[in-house]
């Protein structure tokens, strides 16, 4: 596949993807079968091949040469040393996927669905280079996670900078990608593919995320990247409308797939299935009322996950094991598990100064961050240094299966009715309202009217409560005999007793018990 930006040379050259294909660029020869690129200098075109990538959930993956360009970058590549899901690769030995694969998956979707609507209403005026931004923005969307993904924003960073609590991985994004484009010299790349930095950029991270709320609620248009007449292109990658967004329709599958477990929700249903129509001036992305069913299996695999995985008692107790290790070490100065770069004086690459940074402090600096991955748990493990003796402890723990003890876990009703407690959030995905009330239908008889379902016209057989919270308990012995004046589950149960609420088995408080 080829694509020039000048008509008037477009037939300059005949491509044949299945044949080698030699060119000669500046000087040097580069040789493929139809899946590399070039810019040819001195014209006004370039020539764009697409490159495949083989994928086990979504097949064969054609990607533009500048996302290919973006993939290879330090700042990209780092993502292949992120484990997906954290500390579930403890608990699901088939959970070995990273942020890498998934990053890539979601720009494919993103392209799916742009094209799939460009395809299907030519009125909406979406345009290649309209496609290629989301694309990029589903590429980046995760280059701010730390090691052990939401193990590192979620647990890690809220203890180690009470400072920093509403960090988000979102934010350290933002950053990332600012770094990678400049650093990787890619502004001018994004020129030779038809790109507007000056435009393109600020569109590209208002998709990767905003720090306004409730943006498509203002009354006034809140981005500056595309105009209002392009509001659903918003909500490709990170739909805050109703949460129907292609990084999920990748992490189901892929996390289903890498975990064992079966998934109903079809997303290739929903890509056949979207259309854009228009609600109080505002352009949404919205799907037939025939697929209210598979909706409702979307975020019912939503709380399943997370229920057998991503919030599962061992995976959270091992989570919470690699969080204390990673404190310890924290607050060791100039130890095995800082970061160490070197960075230029006054602009001067000859002249540099030796900068260490702690796992905590990584965060304030894209160049230190970029090199901070799973990796650091094998540091801290494999380290000989007297002051990470107490975090090599707990991580040799882990190895050897010598885990916190689980003692139990309540369910409360009224979130508000304990305090300074961590919480196990389980939901559809909007807290306690149904994600599907949110959710724009239309007909086959209208393509053009959007609705809603009425509260009388959705199933009965459906829920009607949508979110609960579960407060875990465990203990940091292992042998929880070994005091016989202490016992932890009685303790447990005379809390709950107290509370007023029951006992179930099933997280974790941390540090409730001083033992």
């Amino acid at each position: 596949k080829a694509t020039c930006h000048n008509k008037n040379l477009i037939n300059c050259f005949d491509f044949h993807p299945e044949e080698n294909t030699t060119v000669k660029n500046n000087g040097n020869m580069r040789t493929g079968v139809g899946l590399l690129f070039w810019v040819i200098t001195g014209l006004d075109f370039v020539v764009c091949v697409l490159q495949v990538f083989n994928d086990p959930i979504h097949g064969h993956m054609e990607l533009h040469p500048l996302l290919v360009k973006i993939i290879d970058t330090p700042q990209f590549q780092r993502l292949r040393n992120i484990k997906q899901l954290g500390g579930a690769y403890f608990v699901y030995p088939g959970a070995s996927h990273n942020r890498f694969e998934h990053s890539i998956g979601v720009a494919h979707l993103a392209g799916q669905l742009g094209q799939a609507l460009k395809t299907k209403q030519p009125g909406l005026n979406i345009t290649n280079r309209d496609i290629l931004c989301v694309q990029i923005a589903g590429l980046c969307h995760d280059l701010g996670h730390g090691p052990f993904s939401h193990l590192f924003d979620a647990m890690f960073i809220p203890r180690a900078r009470p400072d920093m609590r509403e960090w988000k991985h979102e934010t350290a994004s933002l950053a990332m990608f600012d770094h990678l484009v400049e650093s990787n010299g890619l502004e001018v790349v994004m020129e030779q593919y038809g790109l507007i930095p000056s435009e393109d950029l600020t569109f590209i991270k208002e998709m990767i995320h905003t720090d306004n709320n409730n943006d498509q609620e203002s009354p006034q248009w809140p981005y500056e990247g595309r105009t209002e007449d392009k509001s659903f292109l918003y909500e490709i990658v990170s739909n805050k409308e109703n949460g129907i967004d292609v990084d999920k329709f990748d992490y189901f599958a892929r996390d289903c797939y890498h975990l064992g477990v079966q998934i109903n929700f079809d997303y290739r249903r929903f890509l056949k299935f979207a259309r854009v129509c228009e609600v109080d001036g505002r352009k949404h992305i919205c799907v037939r009322d025939k697929e209210e069913d598979n909706m409702t299996e979307m975020f019912h695999t939503r709380l399943c996950l997370h229920r057998r995985a991503y919030q599962h008692k061992v995976t959270k107790i091992i989570e919470t094991m690699i969080t204390d290790a990673f404190l310890k070490a924290d607050s060791v100065e100039n130890n095995e598990s800082t970061i160490t770069i070197y960075k230029a004086i006054d602009g001067k690459t000859e002249s540099t100064e030796k900068k260490t940074f702690r796992l905590s402090k990584a965060i304030d600096d894209m160049e230190a961050y970029t090199k901070l991955t799973d990796a650091v748990f094998e540091q801290i493990l494999n380290s000989t240094s007297e002051g990470l003796k107490d975090a090599r402890h707990i991580l040799r723990r882990i190895i050897t299966r010598k885990l916190y003890r689980f003692l139990g876990e309540t369910r409360l009703d009224d979130p508000t009715e304990i305090k300074k407690l961590d919480t196990i959030k389980m939901d559809y995905g909007m807290k306690r309202e149904d994600p599907i009330d949110h959710l724009y239908f239309y007909s086959k008889h209208n393509t053009t009217r959007a609705f809603k379902r009425k509260r009388c016209q959705v199933s009965r057989i459906r829920p009607t409560c949508f979110s609960e919270r579960l407060v875990r308990f465990v203990c940091k012995k292992t042998d929880l005999k070994a005091d016989p004046k202490a016992d932890p589950r009685a303790e447990f149960k005379k809390w709950c007793k107290a509370k007023g609420f029951p006992e179930y088995q099933v997280i974790f408080i941390n540090k409730l018990l001083n033992i």
